[in-house]
C-alpha cells in the first residue's frame, strides 16, 4: 500500500518559512509514528510567476489533482501589485480552489487556554471558545456572472452578480450537517434573506437538507446579526455555514476572537476522490505577511495545525491530530511566544525555528 501523497505549495512571503516547521514535524510523524508521507513540492503565487510568467502552471495544478492532499503557505507580496489582474498572485490560489472544485471551506477558531488573556474580547468570553465555520468556496458574489466595471451613460459601474445553484447550497449545507454531527450537533445557517433572493434559496435547500439529518439542532441567522452575535456571546455556536462573501467576512471576525491570525489554519473540501478521500487544500489564515519576511518573526503555528486539520480530514488520523494539537497547547502554556503572540506586557519571542523546534519536543514527549 502506498504512502499518503501531500504536495506542498509554500508560496511567498513568510510561506516558505513558515513551510519549514511543517517539514519538521512531518519528518517526525515518519520517524517516530511511522507515518509516512510522500511529499512533493512546486511553486504558486508571484514565485509561480516570477519563474513561468503565471502564478499558477499547469504541470503544478495536475499534480494538485493526483495528491491526496495539498498544503500551501502563502501567496502575494507588494513586488506584485502592478500585474494585470489575471495574473496576480492570488489568481493561483483563485484557480486552485475553482479547478479542484473545493466548494467546503472549514475556518476553526480556537482559542487556547494560554492566549484567552490576548483577545480583544473578555477572557470569560473566549476561554474555551471551539466553533467551526463552513464557508462556500467556489460559487456566490466572487464567481457570479456579469460581472465587470462597465461604462453607462456619461459614468462607470462597477458589476458583481450574488448567484447560487440549488445543488451548490446542498453539497455545502451537507457537508456542515455531516461535521455538526461529529461535533455538538448543532448548526446556525446565515444569510440575508431579509433582503436577498438568493438568502431566501439559501434557507430554503438548508431547512430542506436539515429534514435527513433529525439528530442536528438547525437554527437560522442574518449574517449581519450573527457578526454582532460573534462579538457578544461567540460560545453559543458550534457550527456556522454561510455563502462565500459572509463566510469570508464572518470568519475573519471569528478569527480575531482568539487573538492572532498566526493561530489559525483553514481546510478547503471537495468532493470525494477514487480513494474515498475528498480533494483537500490546507492552509494558514494569515497572508504572506511580506514586512516580516525572511526575519524569522513569522508564527508557524497556523501552518502547524493546517496540517492537523490534513491528518483529521484527509488522512482518518484524528488521535494524531490531537497529539499534535496538544503539543501546540503545552508549548504555549510553558509560555513560548513568536513576536505576535507577545501581547502589551512585551517580552522576548522566539523565532520561526525555535517554535517550531519546541512543538518537535513537545510532540517527542508525548511518546
Amino acid at each position: 500500500m502506498s504512502n499518503p501523497s501531500l504536495l506542498i505549495l509554500a508560496g511567498d512571503g513568510i510561506g516558505p518559512e513558515v513551510m519549514e516547521e511543517v517539514k519538521k514535524i512531518i519528518t517526525w510523524y515518519g520517524d517516530k509514528r511511522d507515518l509516512k508521507f510522500d511529499v512533493s513540492e512546486d511553486l504558486v503565487g508571484g514565485c509561480a510567476y516570477d519563474k513561468h510568467g503565471t502564478p499558477l502552471h499547469d504541470d503544478t495544478m495536475t499534480k494538485a489533482q493526483e495528491v491526496d492532499a495539498v498544503l500551501l503557505g502563502a501567496v502575494g507580496g507588494p513586488q506584485y501589485d502592478s500585474l494585470d489582474f489575471s495574473v496576480k498572485p492570488e489568481r493561483g490560489l483563485l484557480r486552485l480552489r475553482k479547478e479542484m472544485d473545493l466548494f467546503a471551506n472549514l475556518r476553526p477558531a480556537q482559542c487556547f487556554d494560554a492566549l484567552a488573556d490576548f483577545s480583544s474580547l473578555k477572557k470569560d468570553v473566549v476561554a474555551g471558545l471551539d466553533i467551526m465555520i463552513v464557508r462556500e468556496l467556489t460559487s456566490g458574489i466572487y464567481f457570479g456572472e456579469p460581472r465587470g466595471i462597465f461604462e453607462e451613460g456619461n459614468e462607470r459601474v462597477g458589476i458583481n452578480t450574488q448567484r447560487y445553484t440549488e445543488s451548490e447550497i446542498d453539497r455545502v449545507a451537507r457537508a456542515a450537517f455531516e461535521l455538526a454531527m461529529k461535533r455538538n450537533k448543532k448548526l446556525c445557517s446565515m444569510e440575508k434573506a431579509n433582503v436577498m433572493e438568493s438568502g431566501i434559496l439559501w434557507r430554503e435547500v438548508v431547512t430542506e437538507v436539515g429534514k435527513d439529518y433529525p439528530e442536528v439542532a438547525l437554527s437560522h441567522m442574518y449574517a449581519d446579526a450573527g457578526a454582532m452575535q460573534l462579538c457578544r456571546w461567540p460560545k453559543q455556536f458550534d457550527v456556522i455555514v454561510t455563502d462565500n462573501l459572509f463566510g469570508d467576512l464572518l470568519s475573519d471576525a471569528a478569527a480575531m476572537l482568539t487573538g492572532s491570525l498566526g493561530m489559525l489554519p483553514s481546510a478547503s473540501l471537495g468532493a470525494p476522490m477514487e480513494n474515498g478521500r475528498p480533494k483537500a487544500l490546507y492552509e494558514p489564515v494569515h497572508g504572506s505577511a511580506p514586512d516580516i519576511a525572511g526575519q524569522g518573526k513569522a508564527n508557524p503555528i497556523a501552518c502547524i495545525l493546517s496540517f492537523a486539520m490534513a491528518l483529521r480530514y484527509s488522512f482518518d488520523l484524528g488521535a494524531e491530530a490531537e497529539r499534535l494539537e496538544a503539543a501546540i497547547e503545552t508549548v504555549l502554556a510553558d509560555g513560548a511566544r513568536t513576536a505576535d503572540l507577545l501581547g502589551p506586557e512585551g517580552g522576548t519571542p522566539i523565532s520561526t525555528s525555535e517554535m517550531g523546534d519546541a512543538i518537535v519536543a513537545a510532540l517527542e514527549k508525548s511518546l
